[in-house]
């Protein structure tokens, strides 16, 4: 599970999505010149006021006021989730000229912000210099780096977030359907950018493995249609508003047949030949990022990156190896209590495969869902001193994009509100989907997890956009792991079973340890990470292929959940001890999420700070 951008079919961060490759030999050097050492800075559980103006101060909002309007200018999927719909009949140029002039644009911003003096700095002013400095020279360092020879896998890539982009769109005026109907025009130019991009893979040898791959075809081919009202991006004009004419409304759906058969689908015809043909038989044999030229090294970036912790491959294999035992521990103990007498592989079967666990029809698991998300939502302001304002939904994902899909993912609300976040369920399979997992999947995705977090920073307007956008993944996804801790204290996980499910989830990050390292750094086959995963945790097999998979083609994303629930969890056991009966769960969990998404190191400095003013 993981959270998705909806109106952006690309990371905002334009150095390290559209960096130009250089040799790895540079790479030790790049690590080292990630690390900020940041001085004491303000740690409150909301944002304080701002210090007085000075010189530096004043030069670095201009730095942090120049950058948004960049970026709001390069990237109109970005502006539109910000709620700037200037470019919405537009899509991102991926060409190599603007790749060029968006890496131009981060040099400079990195040189800016080296001149500014930082000793005149204070409080929430220091640590958004310090934690935009750190994302500028992760973004620069990644301009030497061939990652986007990677645009396109089963989870994540075109295929899917455009649809998505599309379904985001305002769709209120003619004017609207208008720049729906224009985007998806510019969709092939778009499109062939990126096959440039991975053609670009193949001549190098950086490319996805084929085997997690065999779904792709398939995503494409869904779209691949002789009538527009069988295609995804036809959903907005399926739903004119019942305002416009009758007149206007004929012209609309005209527009966008003209632009789905015309521009969108010979697109994705050529782009599934292209995928058939060249890339999945040119696509690399091994599972392993390290068999690609410089991939160790790669694969070391991509840990420090996506955990924010200066970790080796060997050191998150052994933490993954200790916290599958220390979880193991527990659940044989949850067995013990539900009066299992027989062995550990059999209670495995016996969960995976008993009718009692599984409903029947789509519509009642997508309703089970929303039930617990309505029971939990009554519970939060027991655990909270502020809720955010926006709400979300529980929907479905769409048919075509199912099979490769995890169990659910989480796609953010508008920044300005417009616009709801959504829990997306996985209903594909239904013998795959336990009744014993929805709890503390509901909280992982929706409440207190990805939605309460994500929701709450964007209102944090005291605070710079940066922050309050961020998707630093140790942060957000070690928060929702950590949030289904909270289950017991929101009435959850009343029986065996319930407890069961969330200890496999919280096994299934551990083992993620493992089998991420495993495979990336260590040698290990897919069969061998799809064997342990399916030893030690009760998740089906159609679940723990899926997952694998994905861990193939997206290489150290997986262990940032674990690393930063550790972390949460070490920083609230330091809280309880040290503030004993003045520890204020709501203040304290406020505390966590109101400086916006913070590197763990950050997040550490600043809960240390917060505890120490509350004694």
């Amino acid at each position: 599970m993981y959270l998705a951008l909806p109106a952006m079919t690309h990371h905002p961060r334009p150095g390290i999505i559209d960096s130009m490759p250089t040799p790895l030999t540079r790479l030790p050097a790049l690590l080292a010149s990630l690390v900020v050492v940041a001085a004491p800075v303000l740690a409150q559980g909301t944002v304080g006021p701002a210090p007085a103006p000075n010189a530096a101060a004043a030069a670095f909002r201009k730095v942090l006021d120049d950058d948004y309007k960049f970026r709001m200018r390069e990237f109109p999927e970005f502006a539109a989730n910000q709620g700037d719909h200037t470019n919405d009949d537009k899509l991102t140029d991926l060409s190599p000229e603007a790749i060029a002039r968006r890496e131009l644009h981060d040099r400079g911003l990195l040189a800016a912000l080296r001149r500014i003096d930082r000793s005149k700095l204070q409080g929430q002013e220091l640590l958004s210099y310090d934690l935009f400095l750190r994302d500028k020279e992760e973004d620069v360092a990644g301009q030497r780096l061939p990652l986007r020879r990677f645009p396109v896998n089963q989870v994540n890539g075109v295929q899917l977030g455009f649809p998505s982009t599309i379904r985001s769109m305002p769709r209120k005026t003619a004017k609207d359907y208008e720049n729906i109907a224009a985007r998806i025009r510019a969709f092939p130019r778009y499109l062939g950018h990126i096959t440039d991009q991975m053609r670009e893979g193949i001549r190098t040898g950086w490319t996805q493995p084929a085997t997690p791959l065999r779904t792709l075809p398939a995503q494409i081919a869904a779209q691949v249609v002789d009538s527009a009202e069988r295609s995804p991006l036809w959903e907005p004009f399926a739903n004119l508003p019942a305002a416009l004419p009758d007149t206007t409304k004929v012209r609309l759906r005209q527009l966008g047949r003209e632009a789905i058969l015309g521009s969108a689908v010979p697109a994705l015809r050529d782009f599934q030949a292209f995928v058939e043909r060249d890339y999945i038989p040119a696509a690399r044999k091994a599972d392993g990022i390290s068999s690609v030229p410089g991939g160790s090294e790669y694969y070391q970036f991509r840990i420090r990156q996506e955990t924010t912790l200066d970790l080796t491959p060997k050191e998150v294999h052994e933490i993954g190896l200790r916290e599958v035992a220390r979880i193991r521990a527990q659940m044989d103990s949850v067995v013990q209590a539900a009066g299992w007498t027989k062995s550990f592989p059999e209670w495995l079967t016996f969960l995976r495969t008993d009718p009692r666990f599984y409903y029947t029809k789509e519509e009642e698991l997508l309703a089970g869902y929303r039930e617990i998300s309505k029971r939990i939502d009554g519970r939060l302001p027991e655990l909270f001193a502020e809720l955010p304002r926006l709400p979300y939904g529980v929907r479905s994902f769409p048919a075509y994009e199912a099979p490769a899909q995890t169990a659910a993912r989480y796609y953010q609300g508008a920044a300005d509100g417009t616009r709801a976040g959504y829990f997306v369920a996985n209903l594909y399979k239904l013998d795959s989907r336990p009744k014993y997992e929805m709890e503390a999947l509901t909280i992982h995705e929706a409440a207190p997890g990805h939605h309460l977090q994500i929701a709450r920073a964007q209102e944090l307007k005291e605070l710079p956009q940066f922050r309050r956008g961020g998707g630093i993944t140790a942060f957000v996804e070690g928060w929702a792991l950590y949030a289904e801790s909270l289950g017991p204290a929101l009435g959850l996980y009343q029986d065996p079973y319930s407890k069961f499910g969330q200890l496999t989830y919280e096994m299934w990050r551990a083992c993620r340890l493992v089998v991420d390292t495993g495979i990336h750094a260590f040698g290990w086959t897919r069969q061998q990470a799809i064997d342990y995963m399916l030893a030690n945790t009760a998740k089906s097999e159609q679940d723990v292929t899926v997952e694998v998979d994905r861990y193939i083609v997206w290489p150290g994303q997986a262990l940032a959940y674990k690393l930063g629930e550790l972390r949460f969890q070490e920083i609230r056991r330091k809280a309880e001890r040290e503030l004993g009966a003045k520890f204020d769960v709501r203040r304290f969990h406020n505390a966590l999420i109101d400086n916006g998404p913070l590197p763990l190191d950050v997040l550490t400095r600043v809960m240390d700070e917060w505890i120490a003013r509350q004694k």
